[in-house]
């Protein structure tokens, strides 16, 4: 399952890059054009904004996989080993609960929208919207991969705890603090 899961994270960096330097060449090239040539791509600010717009659902979904979400340790770090398992087990149950809504809105809102087109593009609005459901079906397979493996009893403990409320202490710059 992690090598799936790896290999997943390998092609949406991979579609990100892409996404990102399109996003670059198409804003590059149109102020560029505007102000060298009195110019300009008419899709390049709509064209961005979908793709940036589909990068950062792409980007949440490999933040899930890394385990690489916000959060703080406040709580779980005063607690024993199965009080982390609780709160890790229910804080993971919550995120496919919420997951699971964002999904059937999404799929939803994608459906209502399928017949509007975009302003400039006279694109289908679905394929925006479209990207909330890519998210949130990607989004259960690390989620329910690690929800079963704390319930198993397969996370470690220090996996119990996902986030830092410090970056020193993830990084020190000049090694451990005495």
């Amino acid at each position: 399952m992690k090598n799936v899961m790896d290999k997943i994270g390998q092609l949406l960096g991979l579609c990100m890059v892409i996404c990102l330097v399109l996003m670059v060449v198409l804003v590059f090239g149109n102020v560029t054009l505007r102000y060298g040539f009195k110019s300009s791509i008419t899709v390049s600010e709509e064209l961005s904004r979908w793709l940036f717009v589909w990068m950062i659902f792409m980007g949440g979904v490999l933040a899930l996989k890394d385990r690489q979400h916000l959060g703080t340790d406040f709580l779980t770090a005063r607690l024993g080993p199965t009080g982390r398992r609780i709160c890790a087990a229910l804080s993971y149950a919550i995120m496919i609960v919420i997951t699971a809504i964002l999904l059937k809105g999404m799929v939803e809102l994608t459906r209502i929208s399928y017949t509007s087109t975009s302003t400039v593009m006279e694109v289908s609005m679905g394929w925006f919207f479209a990207s909330g459901v890519f998210f949130s079906a990607l989004a259960f397979v690390p989620l329910i991969y690690q929800f079963f493996r704390i319930v198993t009893g397969r996370a470690k403990d220090q996996e119990l705890i996902g986030f830092q409320e410090s970056e020193e202490t993830l990084h020190p710059i000049n090694g451990p603090k005495p």
